[in-house]
């Protein structure tokens, strides 16, 4: 980042889902750029022993991280959150594993959290939120590959699942308070976020190199989505915060597009000890569409078989100076992470 020596930084950043998987990583570039970290956890009790596990991670003393309680779907705790923050990064957000029963059990409480982040960061002066979207909100639409900053997902389509309203929602939520209470905001819209895990629990996302690792898949669907990095995403949302040049703005930030055989291809390379689960016939589309008729997994991409979901990220590279890693490294480091911590059961 140019002119770092020239950032405050002694005030604290507020990471809201700091125990989750983007938000951990957020926190830990936060910490290696000197920021001092203040995350926010729905229970104390439930991660009492996070801030020192970071502070040992990272050599810092326990006053450059520490936890406060606040969850999306309550009022609670959020003015005090934010009260001594002069930068907001608001990274939580619902990611159902299935399709829920309603949508508006993760729509509303997508909603509704990031107006809460926004309206305590309004009343509490903040200079800047940095939110965290998704391409979720951006390839869903009337728009084609490669799609831009420039675009949205149709939330009225039929392509829209419970969980790209949610994202795309917010996200209008948040451009609109931003505009009617003149709150400076940027946006990233990361693709599928995969990388190294640093506990034995994973994601939807990283759940799905876990299920090709194990074997889950004896065809694979038509289906591809564009990897993002894990520490290149938080990178990005460091840099988001304290590049002047990107207030007002949204950025998508990933790699290339991969469809899910190629993906199954490279890792069976990279772990041949693993190929013989790895699959590398393709399920035809008929099938995948009769299997959503039950399959909530299979209901979730049955629209998007076929289609080409790659973004163009010239404005991150260009406005953030921003550069992603190569695709086969972000998929080596997932793999070994989920082998190492023991999710992966070695053959």
């Amino acid at each position: 980042m140019e002119n770092s020596s020239l950032i405050d930084r002694s005030r604290p950043v507020l990471v809201t889902g700091v125990s989750g998987f983007l938000g951990g990583y957020i926190a830990s570039e936060l910490l290696a750029h000197g920021f001092q970290v203040l995350g926010t956890v729905r229970d104390l009790g439930g991660h009492a022993d996070l801030s020192a596990r970071v502070a040992v991670a990272h050599g810092v003393s326990g006053d450059r991280f520490s936890l406060c309680p606040a969850d999306l779907t309550s009022d609670s705790g959020w003015d005090a959150a934010v009260a001594d923050c002069r930068y907001v990064i608001h990274a939580a957000s619902p990611f159902p594993s299935v399709a829920p029963r309603r949508a508006a059990d993760v729509i509303r409480p997508a909603r509704e959290g990031t107006r809460r982040v926004l309206s305590a960061a309004h009343r509490a002066g903040v200079q800047r939120v940095v939110l965290t979207s998704s391409v979720a909100a951006t390839n869903h639409g009337p728009g084609h590959a490669p799609y831009s900053e420039q675009d949205w997902t149709d939330v009225t389509g039929r392509r829209a699942t419970a969980y790209y309203r949610s994202k795309t929602l917010a996200e209008q939520d948040a451009w609109d308070f931003a505009r009617a209470h003149r709150i400076e905001l940027t946006v990233l819209n990361p693709g599928v976020i995969l990388g190294p895990v640093q506990e034995p629990r994973v994601g939807a996302s990283v759940g799905l190199i876990a299920q090709l690792l194990a074997g889950g898949f004896r065809r694979l669907p038509r289906f591809g989505f564009s990897i993002a990095d894990v520490r290149d995403v938080a990178d990005a949302h460091v840099r988001a915060m304290v590049e002047p040049k990107a207030a007002g703005k949204r950025f998508l930030v990933s790699g290339e597009f991969r469809w899910l055989r190629d993906v199954s291809e490279q890792l069976a390379g990279e772990f041949p000890a693993y190929a013989h689960r790895l699959p590398s016939r393709t399920a035809p589309d008929w099938f995948v569409r009769a299997m959503a008729l039950a399959d909530p997994h299979a209901r979730e991409i049955v629209h998007e078989l076929g289609r080409d979901l790659s973004v163009d990220t010239t404005r991150a590279r260009e406005v953030l100076g921003w550069a992603p890693r190569e695709e086969r490294h972000t998929l080596r480091d997932t793999a070994q992470s989920l082998i190492d911590w023991g999710i992966v059961r070695a053959p």
